[in-house]
């Protein structure tokens, strides 16, 4: 068995340049449940930008803004609006893994640096992925802090739905460069193609695309890539890269372990989801076989199933939580199955192709 490249242990954290993230950070914390564990910005000594760390389970998300118009928070957000700028990765040793991948023909973003502060050293390094995405590499040495060297603890609770912690990322690329980074990730990162789904498979009358999934050598980093394919209309892809201004990360998908208390507590909170006919209940059991749920609830709920040869697994999706029609959320629950719902997703396109049509964007 040959030894990965690129050690992985798991996502550290993802972290999002938005406009206002203190009202972000509001939103998080009322409407998803997170509870607020770390704050810097000026009264920490930082004069670029401010940073609100929201966490539930292993779930760990950073929203930074600029303080000044002048930066390159703030001419990211000016081209991309509210979005994901760094998917980091818990590592060992983040010098070697960013030397591995610079090796490998991975571009840098930031050069092996170690942080400090009273509560020990951090070691900090970044490579470049699709549009202007980061994957940053973080080793911790014996570091006791709240977060990371620069953040003091926000101890701001939020009422949690039962968020596990991330089951995948989507990027959304370009036509043709779905490849590429696969390539990327196989190649650069030592990753694995888990699956590969073409235009035939993910597509309905008006809209298709292609995707496919890499996955980290421990399995627990999964990394699915979409690109457009040609359709008689718009598709998903086109308009998510149209509003986003380039590649970027299109959702994440949260992992659960009852989606029906999640899914009842996140629509409390006023998070919309997209909604499937309730034809689509008709013949569920038949269609996928014995659940341990009440489909009339799920009905009731609007949540989807699937089912592979390892077993089934329940998922719903958010409308878009910006007004650009770019990152959404994927609520996700595993019973056996690894796969991605591809029993869905003609379902699924036709209910975003219906809010597609109601933005003029389809």
């Amino acid at each position: 068995m040959t030894k990965d490249p690129v050690p992985l242990k798991a996502i550290h954290h993802i972290e999002f340049w938005v406009g206002n993230a203190k009202q972000a950070a509001h939103f998080y914390r009322t409407a998803f449940g997170f509870n607020q564990i770390a704050y810097s910005g000026l009264e920490t000594g930082d004069r670029e930008k401010a940073s609100y760390v929201l966490e539930q389970g292993k779930v760990r998300l950073i929203l930074s803004t600029p303080l000044s118009g002048d930066n390159g928070i703030s001419s990211h957000i000016k081209k991309h609006g509210d979005g994901v700028k760094d998917i980091a990765f818990h590592v060992n040793d983040a010098a070697a893994c960013y030397k591995a991948c610079i090796e490998r023909g991975a571009k840098s973003a930031a050069e092996p640096t170690e942080l400090n502060d009273e509560n020990g050293s951090v070691t900090h390094a970044a490579i470049c992925t699709y549009g202007d995405t980061l994957h940053s590499f973080i080793s911790h040495n014996d570091y006791s802090g709240p977060f990371l060297p620069g953040f003091v603890e926000s101890n701001v609770k939020g009422d949690s739905v039962g968020l596990r912690f991330v089951d995948h990322i989507v990027g959304n690329v370009e036509l043709g460069k779905m490849n590429h980074w696969a390539d990327f990730y196989a190649k650069i990162m030592g990753f694995t193609q888990l699956q590969h789904f073409s235009d035939e498979d993910i597509s309905t009358e008006y809209s298709a695309l292609m995707s496919k999934v890499m996955e980290s050598d421990n399995g627990r980093i999964k990394f699915p890539i979409n690109e457009p394919a040609e359709g008689k209309k718009k598709s998903q892809i086109d308009e998510y890269l149209e509003f986003y201004g380039g590649p970027g990360v299109q959702h994440i998908a949260l992992l659960t372990d009852d989606i029906i208390n999640a899914i009842t507590k996140l629509k409390a909170k006023g998070v919309e989801f997209l909604e499937v006919p309730d034809t689509y209940y008709e013949n569920l059991t038949q269609r996928v076989g014995a659940i341990d749920e009440d489909v009339e609830v799920l009905k009731k709920l609007k949540v989807l199933v699937d089912r592979d040869d390892e077993g089934y697994l329940l998922q719903l999706f958010t409308k878009p939580v910006e007004d650009r029609p770019t990152l959404f959320y994927e609520v996700i629950q595993r019973k056996g199955s690894k796969g991605f719902g591809i029993g869905n997703f003609k379902a699924l396109f036709e209910a975003i192709e219906r809010h597609q049509a109601e933005r003029g964007n389809l």
